[in-house]
């Protein structure tokens, strides 16, 4: 079989990929993207139908491309992005091959390089960068048996209200998707209960600014990434109907039951940590920590934007607060479906390099790994907080494909040397002949 040969193979032909093939390009490294289904995929068929971008079109895009037809301010559907990144691929040439799945890489035992086995036949590659993103292996805790009467569906696999089951919904993890799809169900008329955790929420808008402006001037983008073992704490922020603050006090009021952490399962019903005030007032912390910081860059920076003292305002507790439920039989409740929001584990099973730690966790700095010619691109906190955003993206592909470009050189230089070692060795010969 023949194998095709190219210098730079990335494996993702989602933001990060096309984020890497732009700056490859601009150095001149040749490359192939391949993609096993459609450009930004998971924009299309991995999130749910009325998602939206958590940040507004005039933050989450690339430098090279504006949304043409959507409010700077306003937050652009997921197909609309999905279509953005169409057409940026389009714009730069990207050189991405969809339909192509990528089933195992391995390095060359004898020189430098690896054997990428896909769908289409072999590859080999001189440097690969695994730019499959962090929404890998949906995780769903071993809490609740398959046979407990009730539907378990992962967030990844809901789409909109009318295709769950009749019945209540519980819905597991108050980050941004958990809190955005309990807010679908309720305003769809559907009852609600919502297990929130730990977490930090941010203003959506204050003083006239999007929380995405702040956490700018803030420096909050550019915190360095978190020791590995640093335990994670949600954020909960929405873009969902024109954006709004996230207030779980408030969803209360509008008929959604809060519980807290969701422990157990016995004999047909959940138990709860009683942990929800806790929890509800670590938020808050977060919101006036950052009001307060806002607060004081306005004033040290003499900046004309309008107070809003009504932002501070935190309402009273709901009765689901001041008497928690710790139990929930489910049956009795009328749930008829768990949605769990719990998150994603990193699936790099086709990658065969020595490169991950005990969790599965790639090992590297800033994208470049310790297997040399292996790079990682799309995952939270790669090297900053603003990774995760599709800016965030676009910048740790710089680093990525400056550091193989700058990589390559040396091999070109080995190169040459040998080819030197080579010319003078036969002169010598022809001069000794």
């Amino acid at each position: 079989m023949t194998v095709e040969k190219v210098e730079t193979l990335v494996v993702g032909g989602g933001q990060a990929g096309i984020a890497v093939s732009e700056h490859l390009g601009r150095l001149g490294v040749p490359h192939l993207v391949l993609e096993r289904g459609r450009i930004a995929e998971r924009w299309r068929t991995g999130r749910w139908d009325s998602l939206v971008a958590n940040g507004p079109a005039w933050h989450d895009r690339f430098p090279g491309l504006e949304f043409d037809d959507v409010d700077p301010d306003g937050f652009p559907s997921k197909d609309r992005v999905a279509a953005y990144f169409d057409a940026y691929a389009d714009m730069i040439g990207a050189p991405i091959r969809c339909g192509v799945d990528v089933l195992s890489v391995a390095r060359h035992a004898d020189r430098p390089g690896f054997r990428v086995e896909t769908s289409d036949g072999p590859i080999e590659a001189t440097y690969v960068v695994a730019a499959t993103g962090p929404f890998q292996k949906p995780v769903i805790p071993p809490i609740v048996p398959n046979d407990a009467g009730v539907t378990q569906m992962h967030s990844a696999d809901y789409r909109n209200p009318d295709q769950l089951p009749e019945g209540g919904v519980l819905v597991v993890g108050a980050g941004s998707s958990g809190t955005q799809i309990a807010d679908e169900l309720l305003r769809a008329g559907r009852d609600v209960y919502l297990s929130v955790g730990p977490h930090n929420r941010y203003p959506r808008r204050y003083r006239e600014r999007d929380y995405c402006w702040w956490l700018g001037v803030l420096g909050r983008w550019d915190v360095e990434t978190p020791d590995p073992e640093t335990q994670h704490v949600t954020i909960a922020v929405s873009g969902a109907y024109g954006g709004f603050t996230v207030d779980f006090r408030r969803m209360a009021e509008r008929g959604m039951t809060l519980v807290g952490l969701t422990e157990s399962y016995t004999e047909g019903a959940i138990r709860f940590a009683p942990d929800l005030r806790d929890n509800l007032a670590y938020g808050d912390r977060a919101l006036i920590s950052e009001l307060d910081e806002a607060d004081a860059y306005v004033a040290r920076n003499g900046l004309d934007l309008p107070e809003e003292p009504e932002a501070r305002i935190i309402p009273p507790d709901p009765v689901c607060v001041t008497e928690p439920i710790l139990d929930l039989d489910l049956k009795r409740s009328g749930i008829g479906t768990i949605l769990w929001a719990t998150g994603y584990a990193y699936d790099f099973s086709w990658l065969k390099v020595d490169v991950f730690d005990s969790q599965g966790r790639p090992r590297h700095k800033r994208g470049v790994s310790k297997e040399p010619g292996l790079y990682f691109m799309g995952l939270p906190w790669l090297s900053r907080r603003g990774s995760s955003f599709i800016w965030g993206v676009w910048h740790d592909a710089m680093y990525v494909a400056d550091h193989i470009a700058t990589h390559r050189q040396y091999l070109d230089y080995d190169r040459a040397a040998r080819g030197r070692t080579f010319r003078g060795t036969a002169l010598q010969d022809r001069s000794t002949g």
